[in-house]
């Protein structure tokens, strides 16, 4: 941990950009491949099975991919409907990125915490590593999510390609407003900038009452240290904020008395409005749910009981209630949501079907502890207008056709 002068302060401050990219060129870990699982005799009973590796391998014909774009700015996605329960696995958490993945050691990394403060600070990670810990899970959500369903909406989509931009993790870190007690904060300070290690610089102006809040910075996620593409070393996570706020490979937290209107928040990341405004600083992600199965590209073989799952979350709190249609809205049923409900975090519902042949509009609204309930596309777009481009959550809808085929339906 190391006390910054102001001349140190404003002397070192250039020197941030360059020296962050130059060093550490090499990744810190070198991962042992997992030693490729045997396939099963005719008879596993009468054979020994494979040795033990260093990691672990999936079985075969259970592994879930994302689906990258393969561009350094570009995005791969959760693969919703081949997972159960909430937690996301960390190697299948999606990924959204401006300027690739940056190689970043864990030693070579700091997070200097300046301007409005009394004691600024040059902190590494394992300076953070002595401060009290706290485990939390969480979502975070890409405020795209659902622009490809919205815009080109396609029969052959999945519940990945509509709404896989968003996980459920728990994450280790050390609150915000701990740092904020140890630099102690000036008065006037209302905002601060938090500033990624990346070779954007991704940059965004987050409200100081945010930070006391519930915001964390965060190394590890679901037990082990963060994934490079999630940000290691250090993240910030802003829990129920737009994942882009949510700022990777964090190096700087500036404070303030006013936002520093970045283009991430200006240019990008408003929301435009049907009068010709725009909603700036939209933090807060709404509520949302979505049926995971069956769902595209499922085929039901037979009539019977099919449970109905999905996913639901709202960043402002807790889901206190899921439900269901099997006939396009006509009726509804509340589902049972699996667990605690924690607030800004992802819940497991499901609801029993039971198929009798015929056709069927499979449908699901999640209501949040505000009494804010999931809308209907019309809905929104009578709110926000067609041209809204981000924070998507209206209703999603699958067709079940009389031969068992499902198909999206489109934005209910």
């Amino acid at each position: 941990m190391t006390r910054l002068s102001r001349r140190a302060l404003l002397g070192g401050a250039a020197g941030l950009a360059g020296g962050a990219l130059l060093r550490g060129l090499v990744p810190e870990v070198e991962a042992q491949a997992p030693t490729a699982p045997l396939q099963p005799p005719i008879d596993p009973t009468k054979a020994p099975g494979a040795p033990t590796t260093a990691v672990g391998a999936r079985a075969p014909g259970e592994v879930a991919l994302r689906a990258p774009t393969g561009e350094q700015a570009g995005n791969s996605l959760t693969p919703l409907h081949r997972l159960t329960g909430t937690i996301t696995p960390a190697d299948l958490h999606f990924e959204r990125h401006h300027a690739g993945v940056p190689a970043i050691t864990r030693a070579q990394h700091t997070l200097t915490i300046h301007g409005l403060v009394d004691r600024p600070l040059v902190l590494s990670v394992d300076d953070l590593a002595r401060f009290p810990a706290t485990t939390r899970t969480y979502f975070i959500e890409c405020s795209g999510n659902g622009r490809a369903a919205f815009r080109k909406p396609t029969a052959a989509m999945t519940a990945q390609q509509i709404a896989g931009l968003t996980a459920n993790s728990e994450w280790t870190g050390v609150t915000v407003r701990d740092l904020l007690a140890e630099v102690g904060v000036r008065r006037g300070a209302s905002w601060a900038l938090a500033e990624g290690g990346d070779a954007c610089l991704l940059a965004r102006s987050i409200p100081l009452a945010k930070l006391r809040d519930d915001a964390m910075i965060v190394w590890a996620q679901n037990g082990e240290a963060l994934r490079p593409e999630q940000g290691y070393p250090l993240r910030l996570l802003l829990p129920g904020w737009e994942g882009n706020a949510n700022v990777k490979w964090l190096r700087r937290l500036e404070l303030g008395g006013e936002p520093w209107m970045t283009r991430w928040e200006t240019a990008k990341y408003t929301d435009p409005l049907k009068n010709g405004t725009a909603r700036i600083f939209s933090f807060e992600m709404d509520a949302k749910s979505i049926i995971t199965a069956p769902t595209a590209p499922t085929v039901l073989p037979a009539r019977g009981s099919w449970p109905i799952t999905g996913l639901a979350w709202s960043g402002r709190g807790r889901i206190t209630r899921v439900e269901v249609s099997t006939d396009g809205g006509t009726r509804w049923q509340e589902a049972r949501v699996d667990g605690a409900s924690n607030p800004k975090a992802h819940v497991r519902f499901t609801l029993p079907w039971r198929w009798t042949g015929g056709e069927a509009l499979l449908m699901s609204r999640a209501t949040d502890e505000t009494g804010y309930t999931q809308p209907s596309k019309r809905v929104l777009v009578d709110v926000r207008g067609a041209g809204t481009d981000y924070h998507f959550n209206p209703i999603i809808a699958w067709h079940v056709a009389s031969s068992g085929e499902i198909s999206f339906a489109g934005d209910a």
